[in-house]
């Protein structure tokens, strides 16, 4: 059975083992004490909420992060979902969804007016999984980004 739960500091070591195979799956070099800082800094500064997936008899299986944001034109919070990741034995279970609906429903209980998100053209999961929960392609903005220098 899989249970949805909030992380705190608790959960630091085992989320932090998900957040560095889910940085692994975007091909991105390893480092636990920097992933486990960030992790710590973002539940500690209350600037992120992540949900864990655990399996009562597996453990942490899957994570969802998300960061508030406000909506000027609305007046009102709104929560990028940033992160979203399953271990591939656990994939095709329906945990993602748990962890969508874990989401929505902070976004209900936080008064936001919304749950955006971004993936990539050829996330062919992800663009089957989102629209089958409730999400609405936006195809008539230009998304935009700016990287710093490195």
């Amino acid at each position: 059975m899989i249970n949805i739960v909030r992380a705190t500091i608790k959960d630091l070591n085992g989320l932090t083992e998900l957040f560095e195979a889910y940085r692994r799956f975007y091909n991105k070099s390893s480092d636990f004490n920097a992933a486990m800082d960030f992790l710590r800094l973002r539940i500690e500064n209350e600037e992120s909420v992540i949900f864990l997936a655990v399996e009562e008899n597996e453990g942490y299986c899957g994570f969802t992060q998300l960061y508030p944001l406000f909506s000027s034109t609305r007046m009102k919070r709104l929560w990028l979902l940033n992160d979203l990741y399953v271990l591939e034995p656990f994939r095709g279970k329906g945990i993602s969804r748990k962890l969508i609906e874990a989401a929505k429903k902070l976004c209900v209980d936080t008064n936001a007016c919304s749950l955006i998100l971004e993936t990539a053209k050829t996330n062919e999961i992800g663009n089957n999984l989102y629209p089958g929960a409730g999400f609405v392609l936006d195809e008539e903005h230009n998304f935009y980004s700016w990287d710093t220098p490195q």
